[in-house]
């Protein structure tokens, strides 16, 4: 049985960067590297898709966790308020 085999996500990133010098091919990398080209291409693309997050500034972050802390306060209001209906009906009985 084999184990699996944890990257570093400096590894990962050397390897993404590789591939998007566009210099060598995915397979080419692959085998410099000793992954599977699949998998090349995977870190590729989410390095990608990564870039926005990096030039990002804070008041884009601030706002994306107050808006996740407004939604879970809205969903716990809810929860608090169907127990309390659920409770104040098991009173009046």
């Amino acid at each position: 049985m084999t184990k699996r085999r944890r990257f570093s996500a400096d590894f990962k990133a050397r390897v993404a960067l590789d591939a998007l010098r566009g210099d060598k091919t995915i397979q080419e990398i692959a085998a410099r590297h000793k992954v599977h080209p699949n998998q090349v291409s995977t870190w590729k693309r989410q390095a990608v898709d990564g870039l926005g997050e990096v030039f990002s500034n804070g008041a884009d972050r601030k706002q994306n966790d107050h808006e996740g802390q407004v939604h879970d306060l809205h969903a716990k209001i809810g929860q608090l308020t169907v127990e309390r209906d659920f409770l104040a009906r098991g009173l009046k009985r």
